[in-house]
């Protein structure tokens, strides 16, 4: 894939605004109205050149995890840990798309997606973790980007998704190590060996966030720590961006020039939007995003972190040296941006204390140093993760990032989705909340580019159901339904609809549902908690 050009837009003047804070993206409450739901449809054209796609990750789907040379990843490991994973689940056969891409491929091609975003299994490629590549791996991934190809899709390549050999993490406690950097590196620079050729789009890391704070400070996810939370994520953090920013470097000196490429990183977002006007929330409204999105960000576009995380972590907070910050700064060639939801947040009356997705509740180290309050409006819809549904989140998100750090690739959205309880086929086929869901997201994001917003594309989380890290298959993101027991994929009808908006670039959507997308802000003294504690299903009928 080129280095995608930004997509022409009459709205977008390419004027930038006054940089948004949390502190100035506080929209008038919206007055309450009994005026009747508009009726009709809208139709949305997006620019030309604006690229549609659909995502997935290695160890969700591939299965086949002990076949062609495959060794063990943290994520094996931690699935075999009674307790970790629901129902017991684990990856070991999963979408078995190592022995399905082809028909894979043939649904993306019927559904008339332009691009497809996967990631590459570090412990199927270098089975030791470094060393030479596996033959089996080399050819299954070529075969793949071999059929991509022929169907006129175009790749776009994570080298990690949270998968790191358990070689490694054996061997030096992995991403706890600095020797992590040389091994990422030597990785990185063997999918730019091997597949550069083929792929011309490269992200070198999906949601460091939930590498760190879901790996080393509340232990839901791989490799599961939990004992140091005031230390280890941001010693993990800080050795996930120095190995970006190594991998970048090599990228450009040995390949950027004879491949074409572009490379860069995605990071996981949820807007924060301030609970009131008060200066305190604000302030932890920014807070909130520092430390999930700028703790990464930061060093990247403006060669530090955050001046709050600084001061608030002390040395606990690892720094780089000068040398450090001229490698990473500049090191990403577009914003990759993962996003799903959106809270409130207040500043906490006492100890903060948020709720993960399991439903336990988070303080201590991370969770105190951000000093936060999530809350979100009862008037939501939710997934079946217990997320809120507010489009007008990625809009905001957008804002932000356009105006914060200007990246000048633009903006990629990489991953936006829902779990819907559809595990029964019939019931799949019409998951009309995932439709009106990406409806929603979707205006929203069309809303932000006519507002100026430099946005190049967006990827449905996710092609098809799949392994959904410690849920197991208990939750469905899928726009395919999977049958895990005969492995048959099943079109849903958000699948249609997406295939729709790709073929055309135009969203088509009732406009009571782009009304419904737009912004209202909490009613005073409202709101819940934010939980993700995994409740009853979205119910949904196999209606038509």
């Amino acid at each position: 894939m080129k280095a995608m050009k930004r997509p022409a837009s009459k709205g977008a003047t390419g004027a930038r605004k006054k940089p948004a804070t949390a502190a100035t993206k506080k929209p008038a409450t919206a007055a309450k109205t009994t005026k009747a739901a508009p009726t009709g449809t809208k139709s949305l054209k997006f620019p030309k050149g604006f690229l549609w796609g659909s995502a997935t990750a290695a160890y969700q789907i591939e299965g086949a995890a002990f076949e062609g040379g495959r060794t063990a990843c943290i994520w094996d490991t931690f699935c075999a840990a009674e307790g970790k994973v629901k129902n017991g689940d684990n990856g070991t056969v999963a979408c078995d798309h190592y022995h399905r891409f082809k028909e894979d491929v043939k649904i993306m091609k019927k559904l008339g997606l332009p691009a497809y975003r996967f990631s590459i299994s570090w412990s199927r490629l270098l089975p030791a973790g470094r060393g030479e590549p596996n033959p089996e791996a080399v050819k299954f991934y070529g075969d793949l980007l071999d059929e991509l190809h022929k169907a006129g899709i175009k790749p776009l390549a994570t080298i990690y998704h949270w998968d790191l050999p358990q070689c490694l993490e054996d061997e030096y406690g992995g991403w706890l190590d600095r020797k992590v950097i040389e091994d990422f590196e030597h990785y990185a620079v063997t999918c730019f060996r091997e597949f550069g050729d083929k792929i011309t789009s490269w992200i070198t890391f999906n949601e460091p966030w939930c590498s760190t704070v879901l790996g080393y400070a509340n232990g839901e996810m791989a490799p599961g720590k939990k004992e140091k939370p005031d230390t280890e994520p941001y010693l993990a953090a800080h050795h996930i961006i120095l190995s970006h920013a190594r991998a970048v470097k090599r990228y450009r000196d040995e390949f950027k020039e004879k491949q074409g490429g572009v490379i860069g990183i995605t990071l996981n977002m949820d807007w924060r939007q301030p609970y009131t006007s008060k200066e305190e929330d604000a302030a932890a409204a920014q807070r909130a995003l520092d430390w999930q999105l700028g703790w990464f960000a930061d060093p990247i576009w403006k060669g530090d972190y955050p001046e709050s995380m600084r001061k608030r972590c002390g040395e606990r907070l690892p720094s780089f040296t000068a040398e450090e910050k001229e490698l990473i700064i500049g090191t990403s060639e577009f914003f990759g941006l993962n996003h799903y939801s959106t809270a409130y947040v207040a500043a906490p009356k006492g100890q903060a204390q948020t709720v993960s997705m399991w439903g336990n509740v988070q303080a201590g180290g991370y969770f105190d140093d951000q000093e936060v309050e999530l809350i979100d409006d009862p008037r939501w819809g939710r997934t079946d993760m217990d997320w809120g549904v507010v489009p007008w989140g990625l809009k905001h998100m957008c804002e932000y990032i356009d105006s914060i750090y200007k990246p000048e690739g633009g903006i990629l959205v990489t991953e936006n989705g829902c779990a819907v309880a559809d595990d029964d086929v019939k019931v799949a086929k019409n998951d009309k909340f995932r439709v009106e869901f990406y409806q929603g997201y979707v205006a929203q994001l069309h809303k932000a580019i006519k507002a100026g917003c430099d946005i190049r594309a967006y990827f449905a989380w996710s092609l098809m159901d799949n392994f959904e890290w410690a849920l197991g298959y208990s939750k469905r993101f899928g726009m395919v339904h999977i049958d895990y027991e005969t492995q048959k994929r099943t079109l849903k009808k958000s699948a249609k609809l997406f295939s729709e908006v790709a073929k055309t670039n135009t969203l088509k959507l009732p406009a009571k549902v782009l009304e419904a997308s737009n912004f209202v802000m909490i009613e005073e003294g409202a709101g819940r908690k934010t939980t993700k504690d995994a409740p009853p299903g979205q119910k949904e009928t196999a209606e038509s």
